[in-house]
């Protein structure tokens, strides 16, 4: 199989350091606020990662964090008179809850930062000790970017090309702009641990690589995150581990793309944050999942008005079809070994989304020919294997029953009969007539999914 490395720009034979074991590690969320969207789906792309590992006979330990103590902890602490551990501890409990509802499974092992500050402490001290990192009279530590000349080899920028757009603390005990906090020393009323230094609290970039280190050990095969945290937070990670050990610290790494909202970057400032716990109240969660995944991992997600309401249509015409077809436990080799090889070239879970409409499509054929162990036989097959994407594992019967009551509303007489011209405009092969009375069911409020036998009316 293959995955694409971030590090070398290309996709590259998966060997794992020992055979037919795998350490992987995914950076998991800072826990000063609900979970949104993108957090939902960077730990699916791993969740899912980890699974495809394992039916290729891998024996996976995967680890993910949460980074319990930072600036945006601390100043939610402030901003709601909570202590910064306590309302660390209620958001993670919150979190855990919405990832559940979302049904994707815990890693073999969560980490947390303040359960690691000793070896945090440990990590910082022989940084100084071999003449990588520096203390000052304040009582912070920082990482000497000029000591490591690999530095910039995962975002391919060289140091100066580093403070240009990326924030920097202005100490000037700093030897270089561009060296970064180890260990930062307390503020007034701030959480704080005792270090050689004084009281003070974790960097966040080695926060994740003294956790992978107590986890794993000097190296890892992979280990993954957003796009956003190639820097500097796993450039970052990449000099001060290599600067420890002298080894290579990770041989693959792998990033997802981003999320946006109708074209534009997902952000608090924007106030287009879309969060999982209000997601989850109007989708089920393998719509969710599906909408997702409809994408290449690595490629930016544009979450339209019509994205999961479409996701949601189409998952309740599969299941319409296993419901009326059933299944008997059989195995279709093709439909997995096509899967398998999508999975196989970099998790390509887009590809193997897109040849469910012709499985289908097939069952239903086969249905309509009389053959119906032949149809029974597929849908067993496409329930196993598409189960390893969080797909189909619902009850046929009750999800379309869920759907039905969740889609009841009357949709008004006047939007029918736009969505009816609509449709015979298509007929006529009338594009341009189409398109605009598409936009006028949008300004209603509704969206339109076509198939080759009509059509699907959903509320945004």
């Amino acid at each position: 199989m293959k995955i694409y490395n971030s590090l070398t720009r290309r996709k590259e034979e998966f060997v794992p350091l020992e055979e037919g074991k795998v350490k992987m590690y995914a950076c998991g969320i800072t826990v000063s606020g609900e979970a949104h969207i993108g957090h939902g789906y960077q730990a699916l792309i791993y969740d899912i990662m980890r699974k495809y590992l394992e039916k290729e006979g891998f024996q996976v330990t995967y680890a993910r964090n949460y980074t319990d103590v930072d600036d945006k902890i601390i100043a939610k602490s402030r901003e709601t008179g909570i202590p910064a551990d306590e309302y660390a501890k209620m958001m993670i409990g919150k979190i855990d809850s919405v990832m559940e509802e979302m049904a994707i499974d815990d890693p073999t092992v969560w980490l947390k930062a303040t359960e690691n500050i000793d070896n945090i402490i440990d990590f910082v001290s022989t940084l100084i000790e071999n003449g990588h990192a520096y203390s000052t009279p304040s009582g912070d530590v920082y990482f000497d970017v000029d000591t490591y000349p690999g530095y910039g080899h995962l975002s391919n920028r060289t140091p100066e090309e580093a403070l240009n757009g990326v924030r920097v603390d202005n100490d000037e005990q700093k030897k270089n702009p561009y060296d970064f906090a180890l260990w930062k020393s307390a503020k007034e009323g701030e959480i704080s641990w005792d270090s050689p230094w004084g009281k003070g609290r974790p960097g966040w970039h080695i926060e994740c690589s003294a956790m992978n280190r107590a986890a794993f050990g000097d190296q890892i095969d992979i280990h993954g995150g957003g796009r956003d945290l190639i820097f500097p937070h796993h450039e970052n990670e990449i000099c001060q581990s290599e600067a420890l050990t002298g080894k290579q610290f990770v041989r693959y790494w792998t990033h997802n793309g981003l999320i946006k909202v109708n074209g534009q970057k997902m952000s608090k400032s924007l106030g287009n944050s879309l969060l999982l716990e209000d997601l989850l109240k109007k989708y089920s969660n393998e719509a969710i999942k599906f909408a997702l995944l409809e994408t290449n991992y690595r490629n930016d997600i544009n979450i339209t008005d019509d994205l999961f309401p479409s996701a949601e249509a189409h998952l309740a015409e599969f299941y319409k079809t296993i419901a009326q077809v059933g299944e008997n436990g059989g195995e279709n080799r093709q439909i997995d070994d096509e899967f398998n090889a999508c999975m196989s070239d970099d998790f390509n879970t887009a590809l193997a989304l897109s040849n469910l409409y012709g499985y289908f499509k097939e069952v239903r054929r086969k249905w309509e020919k009389g053959d119906k162990e032949g149809a029974k036989t597929d849908v067993s097959q496409i329930r196993k294997t598409y189960s390893l994407l969080g797909l189909f594992k619902k009850n046929a019967d009750e999800y379309l029953k869920w759907y039905e009551e969740a889609h009841r509303e009357e949709i008004p007489d006047e939007v029918r009969k736009i969505a009816e011209e609509r449709w015979n405009a298509r007929l006529n092969k009338d594009w341009a007539k189409s398109d605009e009375l598409r936009n006028e069911l949008a300004s209603r409020g509704y969206a339109v999914k076509d198939a080759k036998t009509g059509y699907t009316l959903t509320k945004i």
